[in-house]
């Protein structure tokens, strides 16, 4: 099983004061994605923990800020449940989710750190990223964090921007490659495939008719590549965080022009597994495009391409034929 660190949701209603007895090295931010730069800065904070034995801890916020401060949210790259997952096997403990609405936005710099960091997380050390910002109007800046840590007993460390020869890691840049289809640049940002995840739910069940049953997702959360077919790793999570590793799969995003009808759907054909998936949930790491979307002829032009993506696919996951 894979620790997860644990998961805390944090809103209006949370009563005052601590949260916890023990007192923490806390990572601040949205870490959606927990790129290459997020896990150095996790990295850090778990080290600092494990030295001083503190609990290492994180604090981020749902939804996106940009959702109620800005121009909208972007495009989700990992749930909630993934991140905590991501940052579990990274070391962290403890994941507080502060509920960002327009209340909390109002929050000053000196009450966010105050009432937030110092007193209800029991923050000792905190570690940020060079461009951090908090409060309204994100009026607080490093130097102001630094200020106020020494005034309430927590120690602030600024962790360096984390870059490659492309530049900086950064959710934007996986949006950016997601978005292109580009899963090798999204491979280089995340340090990992981009996943898709949902419940398995009933379909229109036309891949039966064609010895082809596929495993339907919905609603999925995490953001989309462009339409097309996709070589994937499939992963069967259990509500208690078991993760089992299921064969490979060939997934199918799109519209299905060639028997029509319905939405945009994420379809998957399990390679060798037989079984009945309904209602469980599945992630799914995209790990090739294999081709875009086509229309067939018919029903056995649709079935001969499909057989010819299984054995791509099955080369690209490393699978024997």
């Amino acid at each position: 099983m894979t620790q997860r660190a644990a998961l805390r949701i944090l809103d209006d209603t949370t009563p005052a004061g601590p949260l916890t007895a023990e007192v923490c090295a806390l990572v601040v931010g949205n870490f959606d994605g927990v790129h290459k730069g997020h896990q150095a800065v996790l990295a850090e904070a778990v080290e600092t923990a494990r030295a001083q034995g503190l609990v290492a801890s994180v604090l981020t916020f749902e939804p996106h800020p940009a959702a109620v401060v800005g121009r909208g949210a972007p495009a989700v790259l990992t749930t909630l449940d993934d991140r905590a997952e991501l940052m579990g096997a990274l070391g962290v403990e403890r994941v507080y989710v502060r509920r960002f609405d327009a209340a909390f936005a109002s929050w000053q710099p000196e009450r966010f750190a105050r009432e937030l960091v110092a007193e209800a997380l029991g923050a000792r050390v905190v570690v940020v990223g060079q461009n951090f910002r908090f409060g309204a109007k994100r009026a607080g800046d490093l130097a102001l964090l630094q200020s106020l840590g020494a005034e309430l007993g927590f120690e602030v460390r600024v962790h360096a921007i984390t870059s490659d020869a492309r530049g900086r890691f950064s959710s934007t840049r996986a949006r950016v490659a997601i978005a292109a289809g580009d899963l090798e640049e999204v491979e280089r940002v995340l340090g990992r495939p981009h996943a898709l995840s949902g419940r398995v739910v009933h379909g229109a069940e036309r891949g039966r008719t064609i010895n082809f049953p596929t495993a339907n997702i919905a609603p999925v959360g995490e953001m989309l590549p462009p339409d097309g077919v996709y070589a994937v790793r499939v992963d069967l999570l259990d509500d208690d965080g078991t993760v089992t590793t299921l064969p490979g799969g060939v997934t199918n995003i799109g519209l299905r022009p060639t028997v029509g009808g319905g939405g945009r759907t994420v379809e998957t054909y399990i390679l060798g597994f037989a079984g009945d998936l309904y209602g469980e949930r599945l992630r799914l790491h995209l790990v090739a495009r294999l081709r875009g979307e086509q229309k067939f002829a018919g029903l056995d032009e649709l079935k001969t391409q499909i057989t010819r993506d299984c054995i791509t696919a099955r080369g690209k996951l490393g699978l024997p034929e």
